[in-house]
This record gives structure tokens, sequence and C-alpha cells, in this order.
């Protein structure tokens, strides 16, 4: 099976184009899967799989408390799967064919309020070269709302600071053209011009734009744990994560009047229907200032 695995891999990468991260997804759960296949159903060829293994399999992630989100994403890679191995004669029936994901609990994204934004992004100490570069991927990250992993990708080239507006690959390696603001600009602009300079030491051929204490180009977890030590320096009494700030960017401008599609382009939905999710937010702050505000609201 592990062998079909690779296969099915490698189709989705040279053929599909997706990305690094998508790929590691569809490797894991497959993985996961395959495992249980063998030491639980005891099954050895791919063409032993049928229907009733696979529900076996999504009540057994269920059981272990798996959020519906990763059983829906579990489900997307079982079918992805089991549709290839069909393509290529290796199955006679696709046992996923007629199977739908299950539903997912639909939860609004945790966002921060302005006052909450101010002080994450106020939090790095800017005399020291890596302040001044957590300093201008903050301030890049809610200018543009963009993904972490976009950001960690982003190169000097894809900056362009005349016109206010960088360039990035996103899911599916679709590009992107997204806007900035000149709080955005001036720190990058800083960083580039200074900080970088010294991270970067003697290395002058690494096109990477934001880097680490060893002149490399810094990671996702890099990242990760800077947004978690800033925040709480800032002291925000919420779990921030780096798509925090990329909610709080949509839904602060839909509140301030952006246009939806507007959004949904900027963020890179493919479906509006994602973009969608913030309108409801942006609702329930509304119907939350009333009942504060309102002075009969509390009657």
């Amino acid at each position: 099976m592990k062998e079909y695995l690779k296969h099915f891999l490698h189709y989705l990468s040279v053929e599909k184009g997706l990305a690094r991260n998508s790929l590691e997804a569809y490797e894991r759960d497959l993985t996961a899967f395959i495992q249980y296949m063998t030491e639980n159903q005891k099954l050895q060829r791919v063409d032993q799989i049928d229907r009733i293994h696979i529900v076996h399999y999504l009540m057994h992630l269920r059981q272990v408390g798996k959020a519906s989100s990763t059983v829906a994403r579990t489900m997307t890679s079982i079918r992805g799967w089991f549709k290839f191995l069909a393509q290529e004669q290796v199955i006679r029936t696709n046992p996923a064919m007629y199977m739908d994901s299950p539903k997912m609990d639909k939860k609004l994204p945790k966002v921060m309020s302005l006052e909450e934004v101010e002080r994450l992004l106020e939090a790095p100490k800017t005399d020291e070269p890596t302040g001044v570069r957590d300093k201008a991927m903050l301030e890049l990250l809610y200018a543009s709302g963009i993904r972490v992993s976009e950001l960690v990708s982003l190169n000097v080239e894809d900056l362009n600071m005349g016109m206010g507006f960088v360039r990035c690959i996103g899911k599916g390696s679709k590009e992107r053209i997204i806007p900035l603001g000149r709080m955005a600009i001036d720190w990058v602009d800083r960083y580039m011009q200074t900080a970088r300079l010294k991270l970067l030491g003697d290395r002058r051929t690494d096109n990477a734009l934001f880097l680490n204490r060893n002149g490399q180009r810094l990671t996702r977890q890099g990242f990760w744990k800077i947004i978690k030590h800033y925040a709480r320096e800032a002291r925000i009494d919420k779990d921030i994560t780096p798509h925090t700030l990329r909610h709080s960017f949509a839904t602060h401008l839909l509140e301030n009047g952006a246009d939806l599609r507007a959004v949904q382009e900027m963020l890179g939905h493919a479906d509006i229907s994602t973009t969608q999710i913030y309108t409801h937010v942006t609702k329930a702050r509304m119907k939350e200032v009333y009942n504060q505000a309102h002075p009969r609201a509390k009657i």
C-alpha cells in the first residue's frame, strides 16, 4: 500500500502542482489510514479495502477525539487516493466514490480587536535586528492577510516597495498580488536596509526575505514561537496564532466597508463562501456592541 501512496504523492506534486504543505497533509492522513488498515483491520492489499473499512476508520478518528475538520480533511485525502487508484486501474471499484465528507462544526474564527492588534504590533523591541525583523513580519502579516507559509516563503524580489505590493504564491501554486499599507512598507524597508543585512552576515546569496539568527530562511515553526512570545508580551488573553492575524485582517476590512470580492481576492480563497464566514463574525460583533451600548438591550 505504501508504494501506491508514493505514486499518488508524486502525481499530486508533478501533475497537480500541490504545495509542500498540502502534500505533507495528504501523506500524514494516508499513512495513518494505511497503518490502521494493516494493523487493526489486518488488510495487506489496497484492493481488500471496502467502504465499511473506511467507515470504521472515520469512527475511530471520532472516538480518539479528532476534530470534525480533521476527519473531513482525512476523508478528502482517502477519496482522492482511491480515485487515483481507480484511474490507474489498481482497483476495480472505488469504495470511497459515493462517500461524503463528515459535516464540519461551524466555528467563527477568532479575531483580535484593533486595540489588541496595536499592542501586538508594538511588542517587538526594535533596537536589535531580530526585533526589527519581527516588527516587519507582524506589520506585513496584518497588512496583507497572507498565510504564515506564504510569509516565510517570500523572497526579496516578491516585494515592490515603490508600487506598494507583495507577490505571494498560495495554495495550488496560485499567484496573487496584495497591496500593502505605508506602515508595513516602511518597516519592511527598514528591515531590509539594516536588520536583514546584519542577520545575513557574510552570506550574500540567500534571497529569502525573512532570516533567522543563522542567516537562513525563517521557518513556520520559528515564526509560530515568535508570535506566541509577543502575544504574551502584549498581555493578550487569547490563543494567538499566525492565522489569528489573517482572520483579523479580513474582519477589520469588512467592518470598515471593504468589498467581499476584494477580500476574497486578497485572501486567495477559491470559493467566496469561505470568505463569507467573516461577515458572520462582523455581525456577531455588531450584536455584541449593540447589547453593551443600547439602553434598552439589557432590559
